[in-house]
């Protein structure tokens, strides 16, 4: 039997997923009215985590953050034997912290991220992310695959996988604030949202981020192909048609300020992504 704790849109997705396989599957969630239209896929809907977790071989928590995975772990009380599957987005210390404190009580401990939608969930598609102890990598593989299209190994570091999961949030969060940033200065220049839209039809930056990590990671700023002194100027120009709209901007002025730390150190005259200097 499983049991799923915590069924928002991701433990939703889940719970119908293994419903499909035909598992029993066992549900709790804080706000109960949240869980119970799960009944309908044929879930067994519990007021207390305790109770969803009695009898359980495997225990999938998919909550907001640390203080929520502890709490709502210390209440279950999962006995000694029982996989806990952490599917939530956590900070690297409370993964360490779980994982020695769970395993000590006999629980296998296991945090597995994710990069998934609502849908990816239900339909078993999507990324799931997995590190730690060789030994118990290997275990959880047949039972963790069939919940997603591709389940990454990020190696022996215990909270490698919380890392990563972070890293990506991060990056998608860059994305987001750039693509608002980008339709805030079509505001500013009289271009419509639409419109400014359709650039993607056509300019793919996608494409050249794997060449732009690998040129940062190997520190090659030495022969530009956009040197970071004309990068600025365009930053400079960019805001200036956000201030005479009267538009903040909320992501390019903290890129501006990066940009003139490094151009102040030196290196206006190597590629643009010499930014990342000072950390790789």
């Amino acid at each position: 039997m499983i049991a799923v704790l915590g069924t928002g849109l991701l433990g939703s997705g889940f719970t119908r997923a293994f419903r499909k396989r035909g598992e029993t599957v066992h549900v709790w969630n804080r706000t109960l009215a949240r869980a119970q239209p799960l009944e309908a896929d044929g879930a067994r809907v519990f007021e207390h985590a305790a109770d969803a977790v009695r009898g359980a071989t495997r225990v999938h928590v998919l909550l907001s953050d640390d203080a929520a995975v502890e709490s709502v772990l210390a209440a279950a009380q999962p006995a000694a034997g029982t996989w806990v599957f952490d599917h939530s987005t956590t900070s690297t210390a409370g993964v360490r912290e779980r994982t020695t404190k769970w395993r000590a009580a006999g629980v296998v401990y296991q945090h597995a991220p994710v990069f998934m939608g609502p849908q990816n969930a239900a339909e078993s598609t999507g990324l799931m992310l997995i590190s730690g102890d060789r030994e118990t990598v290997e275990r959880a593989r047949p039972l963790l695959a069939p919940m997603t299209g591709k389940l990454v190994d990020l190696g022996d570091r215990v909270d490698a996988a919380a890392a990563f999961k972070l890293m990506g949030n991060l990056f998608l969060m860059a994305l987001t604030a750039g693509c608002a940033d980008m339709l805030a200065l079509a505001k500013a220049m009289h271009v419509p949202p639409a419109e400014a839209a359709t650039l993607f039809e056509h300019f793919n930056p996608g494409a050249t981020i794997g060449a732009r990590i690998k040129r940062m990671t190997d520190a090659q700023f030495t022969q530009p192909s956009w040197e970071l002194a004309m990068a600025r100027k365009d930053a400079r120009l960019m805001q200036a048609e956000a201030d005479h709209a009267q538009i903040a901007l909320a992501l390019l002025p903290a890129i501006a300020t990066r940009m003139d730390a490094v151009i102040a150190q030196g290196h206006g005259d190597h590629d643009w992504t010499v930014i990342a200097k000072d950390f790789v």
